[in-house]
């Protein structure tokens, strides 16, 4: 059985197809390595090197590879990135994940996950954050999920077509081969590592006047295998006939900026410098996420809740692959 991965080169779609192959299912990899990594692509998956903007290369791996499933990770999804340059993200974010969508359509492949955002909530009115929340963008990232979220609800109205959207809070942590490799990095957890191995001087907190406790914001953190742990529970619900949902992800509990960088202070022993920034367009000031519906209806349950063993696995990822990838 075949599940094709878009974006599986990339941080959570690697670790994701590492976990898919562990279970056994046969991984197809689509990654045009933008962001993502050759590297990071586990050995037994097989890697297609091509874009979503391209229809025909989709359709050539849809029927070379028949697969049971899709689960689309390839997006744009730095939130300032977005505000700064908006198209780039709904156009683009939405467009490629229609040529997916088409292209999955003509070739009778039915089953489809969403790496989706918590970004759909810019201002929660109830913290922590179901599903019940409505859903107003925080970007124009948060917005292509959104359109995304709208294409697979009409798909599943009309044609029989079914998905299962997660939106997810900060993906963190790492698997013992795969971890955080961005370029430029933007992620809170890496970014302070880096300070601890000595290629950042100090790390900047964007904004320390948000209505949280000491300033800071406030954001949910889930190590990634128990991301992609959410992935295979939704893939085996819907190859059992299971009806299309969405579900929010997270550890339902809230760390703060100060929280995460002494955290690294104890894992890393290294005292990490701090300065003070102006706040990031769109960053909302508290985002934790109510997981209990996934946790009720596919028997979810993190592996890894505490974020010290989070950023530990982060760490000692980094202490293995000092330069990432490139090593």
């Amino acid at each position: 059985m075949n599940i094709l991965v878009t974006g599986g080169a990339g941080y959570i779609g690697s670790v994701t197809v590492e976990k898919l192959v562990e279970a056994g299912y046969d991984v197809v990899v689509f990654d045009n390595l933008y962001q993502g990594h050759r590297q990071a692509v586990h050995p037994k998956a097989v890697l297609v090197v091509g874009d979503l903007a391209n229809p025909v290369a989709i359709d050539e791996v849809m029927k070379k590879y028949q697969p049971a499933a899709v689960m689309h990770f390839a997006a744009y999804s730095l939130v300032g990135e977005s505000v700064a340059n908006p198209m780039k993200y709904m156009g683009e974010n939405a467009t490629n994940a229609a040529n997916l969508l088409r292209s999955m359509l003509n070739n009778n492949v039915s089953k489809f996950i969403l790496s989706s955002t918590a970004n759909l909530f810019d201002k929660p009115q109830n913290i922590p954050i179901t599903e019940a929340e409505a859903i107003i963008p925080g970007s124009p990232y948060g917005e292509s999920k959104a359109i995304i979220e709208r294409f697979l609800y009409w798909l599943d109205r009309h044609l029989q077509f079914r998905y299962t959207a997660l939106r997810y809070f900060n993906a963190a942590g790492a698997s013992k081969e795969r971890g955080e490799d961005h370029s430029p990095e933007c992620h809170l957890i890496p970014l302070v590592l880096e300070v601890a191995q000595g290629k950042r001087e100090k790390i900047f907190i964007n904004g320390d006047n948000y209505p949280t406790p000491d300033g800071t914001c406030v954001r949910d953190y889930i190590h990634v295998a128990d991301l992609a742990q959410a992935h295979i529970l939704a893939l085996e619900n819907m190859l059992r006939g299971g009806a299309s949902d969405c579900y929010n992800l997270g550890n339902g509990e809230g760390y703060s900026v100060l929280d995460v960088i002494e955290t690294v202070r104890k894992v890393t022993g290294h005292p990490i410098p701090t300065e003070i920034a102006p706040p990031r367009a769109g960053d909302p000031a508290t985002l934790i996420a109510g997981s209990d519906k996934i946790r009720a209806e596919l028997g979810w349950k993190p592996q890894f809740p505490a974020l010290r063993e989070i950023i530990q696995s982060a760490w000692d990822w980094r202490q293995n692959f000092p330069n990432g990838y490139e090593n």
